[in-house]
């Protein structure tokens, strides 16, 4: 199906001016075909490659249904939960409800964004306001329910965005319980991916009758993404990565890795190698990851270490590149990490570091993606120093850098020979003979302590007197 253009969707003219203003022309595939099935009502599994446009595709219908219920009342009561959008993690939520939040500029509709990290009055005080577009991450819902912030007995429809995601790091008895609280007769929009049977059970329970929605074959890779696999040994991929941001002239990249020591350590190591970095993983905290983010969105960073958290739905534009400084564990994560650049049919680099110990990993992704993957040699500019030495500054000088004055330093101990020790003065003195001391003044003085002491028994030393015998 080819692409039409937004003004043929017939969208009331308050969403219209903010997709306008937005720069919205065309249609993805993904919104083409969902927009118009959610605007009926239906229930809808969408799959599609991440970042096709999916938020979009579920967030300007319901807007669209929802106007409706629009007022301009001050009261909570007018303004009651009618929209729900799930997501797995805290800076997917908070960037699906910006988005949410410039759709609806225009309209009296509230919305309204809670996820954990992060304080719950403020969150508590907007809700007491009255929103009628909830985004959320399943445990701060939870717990704003418990503590009876929201009532949810009004919501009409429900998105589950990235719902494979949130099984993989088992949110589904937190999805469960939340649905739980939800009407019965609802629309429920659920998108993904990709798609698994455990999606598809998913589906199953809590979709009536969806309309399935998919776009691409699952579990394939945007085809405006030039993809490259370097064999590289651990102790080198910190200079392969460096010098293909030379090579390439790229000026900003996400470096994925799969630990998070793993990504604080390569962030400070390449900071203090002179490249501006960040790091982004899940033991930093929510203002700390959101500064983050904001920072490399706004071209202050040049490179943006990150874990898993960020490979999911973050939609950063113009990213040129992004690196598997470690092959992912998980092969769909490598979907959704190269899914950060080239996105919205711009082009894009994905350059993964395949160290020795990677087969079974390559081979895993290798099953998913369908094809044989080649593992192209790297080679570098410059020779490879042979160490590293740490001056007790910040920077590390490799040993060429230390040799000629190591080297003007042997031939000094050469030509002068080895440096004696100082000398001591007492050692050079000849040895004399101890005199003989005289007895301490008190000894001299002191006397027995009695008399009758008998003449066999023998003091081992004299001991001071400390009183005067009488």
């Amino acid at each position: 199906m080819s692409e039409s253009a937004f003004s043929k969707l017939s969208l009331a003219e308050p969403l219209a001016r903010a997709v306008a203003e937005m720069g919205y022309e065309s249609m993805t595939p993904i919104q083409e075909q969902a927009i118009p099935v959610v605007l009926t009502g239906k229930d809808v599994m969408g799959a599609a490659q991440t970042g096709t446009g999916k938020t979009a595709a579920f967030s300007l219908p319901l807007l669209q249904r929802l106007l409706k219920h629009e007022n301009s009342s001050t009261s909570p009561a007018r303004h009651p939960v009618r929209a729900l959008v799930l997501l797995p993690t805290r800076e997917l939520a908070d960037q699906v409800a910006q988005q949410v939040k410039l759709y609806a500029k225009h309209t009296n509709l509230r919305s309204a964004v809670v996820f954990g990290g992060m304080d719950m009055k403020p969150q508590t005080a907007e809700l007491k306001r009255g929103v009628e577009v909830l985004v959320a991450t399943p445990g701060r819902l939870l717990d704003h329910i418990e503590a009876k912030n929201c009532v949810l007995n009004q919501v009409e429809y429900v998105v589950l965005d990235e719902a494979d995601r949130m099984l993989d790091i088992g949110f589904l008895p937190d999805l469960q319980r939340i649905l739980s609280y939800l009407p019965k007769q609802r629309t429920t929009l659920l998108f993904s991916a990709t798609f698994s049977p455990e999606i598809k059970r998913l589906a199953n329970s809590y979709l009536n009758d969806p309309v399935t929605i998919e776009v691409s074959r699952p579990n394939t890779t945007a085809s405006t993404v030039e993809q490259h696999f370097y064999s590289t040994p651990d102790d080198d991929k910190r200079r392969a990565l460096r010098q293909i941001v030379r090579q390439r002239g790229l000026t900003q990249a996400f470096v994925f890795v799969n630990s998070k020591l793993g990504c604080a350590r390569l962030a400070r190591s390449l900071e203090r190698e002179g490249l501006k970095t960040t790091a982004l993983h899940g033991d930093k905290s929510q203002d700390e990851r959101l500064k983050a983010l904001d920072a490399f969105k706004k071209g202050e960073v040049d490179l943006l270490v990150a874990t898993d958290v960020a490979a999911r739905g973050l939609d950063i534009k113009d990213v040129p590149a992004v690196f598997n400084f470690d092959v992912p564990f998980n092969p769909e994560d490598y979907i959704h990490r190269i899914g950060r650049t080239g996105r919205a049919g711009a082009s894009g680099l994905a350059v993964t570091l395949v160290s020795p110990g990677d087969q079974r990993l390559m081979g895993d992704l290798e099953k998913l993606l369908k094809r044989k993957i080649e593992i192209e040699p790297l080679e570098f500019d410059d020779e490879r120093p042979r160490g590293r030495i740490n001056d007790g500054r910040r920077a590390w000088r490799s040993e060429e850098d230390e040799r000629p004055a190591r080297f003007d330093e042997r031939r000094r101990e050469q030509r002068s020979g080895p440096a004696s020790p100082p000398k001591d003065p007492f050692f050079d003195q000849p040895y004399e003979t101890p005199q003989v001391q005289e007895p301490p003044a008190w000894e001299a003085g002191a006397k027995p302590a009695s008399t009758r002491i008998s003449a066999n028994i023998k003091t081992k030393r004299k001991v001071a007197a400390l009183f005067k015998s009488e």
